[in-house]
């Protein structure tokens, strides 16, 4: 199972000043330096906290995967196919959330999905969908043409108790071998963290885990090394 950082929460922390630290770019360099597998940023409509030079940046100079999370707005959808991430993973926005609040409904935007899953294509960037682990979003991720799903795991995160959490990471087991068996390959994240994680790295099916508050909080007490040494210990172990 890999692991990729989301570093959305250190361009929010720049910008709730207006200043320049900290630096996003930087942190996404250290964080490869320490090994993670990837880097996770949502450029979104409202611009909160990734910018679009962040992204064009971070572009340039990682050496590791680079995941544009994006709604399906034209503008955004334009961007990406100028700046060409490795991944380009379809979210649900609303500009009132604090967070994505939940999976994508695939099933009623068929063909507006193909769409934009087809121009993206076009210009050689592999699609993820960000959907809930629901056999029906699966088949329907299959239909339009997605190269991978992301789980949203916000229902195991936030689970108000051991069965509810355990039933809902069997939901997300059966999920994931779904997708696997429709060809595509299957992603997760939203509200993993280091207590979480040891249960759900369990989960076979799941090629990739994206992360980002836990760690980014995690890194202000101890830092960003250790922080994510303690991430990778859990999974790899």
């Amino acid at each position: 199972m890999k692991f990729s950082l989301n570093i959305d929460h250190v361009a929010f922390l720049r910008n709730a000043r207006g200043e320049k630290q900290p630096d996003p770019i930087t942190f996404a360099l250290m964080a490869e330096q320490f090994g993670v597998d990837g880097i996770v940023v949502h450029l979104r409509e409202d611009r909160r906290h990734i910018k679009e030079y962040d992204l064009r940046l971070l572009r340039e100079v990682l050496t590791t995967k680079l995941d544009l999370e994006m709604a399906v707005a034209d503008d955004i959808v334009n961007i990406a196919c100028d700046v060409v991430p490795d991944l380009a993973t379809i979210v649900p926005e609303k500009r009132e959330e604090l967070t994505t609040e939940g999976g994508l409904n695939v099933i009623d935007n068929i063909e507006k999905m193909k769409r934009t899953i087809d121009k993206l294509h076009a210009h050689d960037i592999p699609v993820s969908l960000f959907i809930e682990p629901d056999f029906n979003q699966i088949d329907a991720s299959a239909e339009v043409g997605a190269d991978f799903i992301e789980i949203h795991t916000g229902n195991y995160a936030n689970a108000a108790s051991e069965e509810a959490m355990y039933d809902e990471l069997e939901r997300i087991r059966q999920a994931a071998k779904h997708a696997k068996r429709l060809g595509m390959g299957v992603n997760a994240g939203h509200g993993l963290n280091y207590l979480n994680l040891r249960d759900f790295i369990s989960i076979e099916d799941i090629d990739e885990i994206s992360v980002g508050q836990s760690v980014i909080a995690r890194s202000v007490f101890i830092g960003l090394e250790k922080a994510l040494k303690e991430m990778l210990d859990i999974i790899k172990r």
